[in-house]
């Protein structure tokens, strides 16, 4: 299995590919959920990274398919400016998910 990228920028593209993580560029929301599709659709791939910018682009079929499908594992960073999202956003990631208010 293999870790494959979906970005919005070069600088977070360039430096995975140097670390041996395969990815593309989007800047539209219609070739990010393209792509997100197929990249879900592929056996190979084991972790399908987005960063946090193509999330917002597609957010709720990023929701759906990572509370929905058990692979690829589905993660979301940061780009190279650092993250965008709040100081608790795994706190509200839960409560929005699953109810619970820790």
């Amino acid at each position: 299995m293999r870790s494959f990228l979906i970005s919005d920028n070069r600088d977070t593209w360039v430096g995975l590919r140097l670390v041996g993580i395969d990815g593309v560029i989007v800047k539209d929301r219609e070739n990010a959920l393209k792509v997100m599709k197929e990249s879900v659709k592929n056996q190979d791939i084991g972790i399908l990274i987005l960063t946090e910018k193509i999330v917002d682009m597609i957010k709720e079929e990023y929701y759906e398919y990572k509370l929905k499908s058990k692979t690829p594992l589905i993660i979301e960073i940061p780009d190279r400016h650092g993250s965008i999202r709040e100081y608790n956003a795994i706190k509200n990631y839960i409560r929005d998910s699953v109810g619970i208010h820790i």
